[in-house]
């Protein structure tokens, strides 16, 4: 059994989740996109020791509020290799001066990904699923019988692909050799909107089909 919350924040309402073990009350967080306080409130109403910060992808949406709960948390942060480079990144100043999602700047990443790492919480461990394609350092984690797929896949959709250096075919590809291999059963944390399972999005999906 593992504890999941999940907090849809910000205007483009998010999912951030929080995730911990209910025997050693130790978790993670995936996704602070924004609202710190009430992702901190939630994190201290679980009672889980948080150590690390997990980015599924670099989109001002899903970090706006990583440097805040960083600094309260004293966590550690863990991004994809190939997403480095979009922390700082001109459309996110641009939305940050816009006032869409006004943020500080996020930090320096503790901890570099690449697929096939593991993500170790006490005794939670999670796969880290490269799924390039909304994003090239877009990633998804996976164990304990769920997957938290980023903007990767969605419940009946899959992330948009129509801006720069986003590829729909290198996304169909990712969800199929990565998320579509996984059982049936497998319940689907997207990055908007609610939970689904594999097997539904399977069957469903009409960008699958």
């Amino acid at each position: 059994m593992v504890i999941i919350k999940t907090l849809a924040v910000g205007p483009f309402a998010a999912n951030c989740y929080i995730v911990g073990s209910p025997e050693t009350k130790q978790g993670m967080i995936i996704d602070p996109g924004a609202e710190a306080k009430t992702i901190l409130k939630t994190v201290q109403q679980t009672g889980l020791s948080v150590s690390i910060i997990v980015i599924t992808h670099a989109h001002i949406d899903h970090i706006g509020a990583l440097r805040e709960v960083q600094e309260k948390t004293n966590a550690r942060f863990a991004i994809h290799e190939a997403e480095k480079g979009l922390l700082l990144s001109a459309p996110m100043r641009m939305l940050t001066s816009l006032g869409i999602s006004p943020v500080k700047s996020p930090p320096r990443p503790d901890m570099i990904l690449k697929d096939g790492d593991h993500i170790d919480v006490a005794d939670l461990h999670f796969e880290v699923l490269h799924t390039p394609g909304h994003s090239s350092g877009g990633i998804c984690l996976s164990g304990h019988g769920v997957v938290f797929s980023g903007d990767t896949l969605f419940n009946s959709g899959i992330g948009r692909t129509d801006f720069p250096g986003m590829s729909h075919e290198r996304l169909i590809t990712s969800i199929r050799q990565k998320l579509m291999v996984l059982p049936d059963e497998t319940i689907v944390y997207p990055g908007h909107g609610p939970p689904t399972t594999i097997g539904d999005e399977r069957r469903g999906n009409p960008f699958l089909l």
